[in-house]
């Protein structure tokens, strides 16, 4: 069950990362900011991936020449959206991603206990009601929170595919538009006052990476199986074939029980030793969300 807390003063500084476009409401602007400048340039990034470099230790760290690109770029994000965990962060951020996978419209959250951005996947849900929006928790028990998000007091992440890095989809780029705009509206209605009920959501949980077969000196050994790959979010039963090795052998799932991959075959993950992400199905109760009380000298 979700627990507090939750914003009790209207969102007035708010960013969106990676995009552009129509960011004015009444009661707030949000700032359109380039995250990654030079992978924008690239169409993958340079050294090291963006996402995962917000951790403490990171943005914390004394800089060197030497730095990766990103190592950089993180601590100058932090010092423009936050400072992390503090009071002068950002009040929101929405961080806008593509993908290769077959993730379709996926949500993305860091856990079950952030209600404000529990609601705003319910009524991105809600607002898109021919749309199979799933809710991704990345982060696991006991994890640092480490992407951009984590920089502000209130974050969502947005991630659509499959898309080809480089290419621009007409219907992709008008999906994400459209779910912008919901997100946007969601905090105006929030700052004028709207309460929001409880409600049971559905979402899917990180519990493991599993990485591709690979040879004594780490080189690829096998693929993707092709009854896995574009099966995101579908569920994988033990005794399910997972990969599918050069030689033409199949590899099948030997986990206990049935488990729901994400990101199955990301090419930015290659790198990373990950073919898909291990994730579970969850249901929980998500509390209301309070209107915000007035007080004296506050905007409506």
């Amino acid at each position: 069950m979700c627990s507090l807390p939750v914003p009790r003063e209207p969102l007035r500084r708010a960013a969106v990362t990676g995009g552009t476009g129509e960011l004015q409401r009444p009661s707030f602007s949000a700032m359109p900011v380039l995250a990654n400048l030079e992978a924008t340039a690239a169409c993958r990034y340079v050294r090291q991936d963006l996402n995962g470099a917000f951790t403490s230790s990171v943005l914390t760290a004394r800089a060197a020449p030497d730095d990766p690109y990103e190592m950089t770029r993180a601590q100058e994000l932090n010092q423009l959206l936050g400072l992390k965990a503090s009071g002068r962060a950002f009040d929101f951020i929405l961080d806008l991603h593509n993908t290769t996978a077959n993730m379709g419209t996926c949500l993305i959250a860091n856990a079950t206990d952030n209600v404000f951005a529990m609601h705003l996947c319910h009524h991105l849900k809600l607002q898109n009601p021919e749309l199979p929006c799933r809710v991704f928790l990345y982060q696991q028990q006991g994890e640092e929170n480490f992407s951009l998000n984590s920089v502000a007091k209130n974050a969502k992440g947005l991630e659509l595919g499959p898309q080809p890095q480089g290419v621009l989809r007409a219907d992709i780029f008008s999906r994400m538009r459209s779910l912008v705009g919901a997100a946007l509206d969601f905090i105006e209605l929030f700052n004028q006052g709207t309460a929001f009920l409880a409600f049971e959501m559905e979402a899917y949980r990180t519990v493991g990476l599993v990485d591709f077969p690979r040879t004594e000196d780490g080189d690829l050994a096998g693929t993707v199986h092709p009854q896995l790959q574009d099966q995101d979010f579908e569920p994988l039963r033990p005794g399910a074939p997972i990969f599918q090795m050069f030689s033409g052998k199949d590899v099948l799932y030997e986990g206990e029980t049935t488990v729901y991959p994400a990101f199955i075959n990301e090419v930015a993950y290659y790198e990373k030793g990950t073919a898909f992400i291990q994730t579970e199905k969850l249901t929980f109760s998500v509390p209301t969300l309070p209107a915000l009380t007035p007080t004296p000298g506050r905007d409506p």
